[in-house]
């Protein structure tokens, strides 16, 4: 994914440029909601779909709930397919239940396999 490219079959194109505020935390919704089961994207791919300026701000947004409770956080993670310590445990359920393609790790970290996990962005 390429910043700033239009792609007629991606969830969220618009050339009105990076969004903010209300927008921001309505966008990031969108994107994280049409994530499927056993997909995940980064938190950048997340700010690139949902057109904000940086993946810091979908990473506030998510951290601090704005997207709303009933999201699929365990779907958005960092680049490197892991998130924070505190998220591991329940985060892991979730990836097992959901069939999410994981790496190898120690028994109390988990780590999603990004090359076969990392959702395109297309609308199914």
């Amino acid at each position: 994914m390429a910043p700033g490219r239009a792609d007629p079959g991606r969830v969220s194109d618009t050339p009105h440029g990076p969004r903010t505020g209300t927008d921001a935390v309505e966008a990031v919704r969108g994107v994280v909601v049409a994530i499927p089961p056993g997909a995940v994207l980064s938190y950048g791919d997340v700010a690139e779909l949902a057109w904000l300026s940086t993946p810091r701000l979908a990473a506030r947004i998510m951290a601090l709930g704005m997207a709303g409770a009933d999201v699929s956080w365990w779907r958005v993670v960092r680049a490197d397919g892991t998130l924070p310590d505190h998220l591991q445990i329940t985060a892991r359920e979730h990836y097992e239940r959901e069939g999410t393609p994981l790496r190898e790790t120690d028994a109390h970290w988990v780590r999603v396999d990004m090359r076969a996990a990392r959702w395109d962005g297309r609308a199914p």
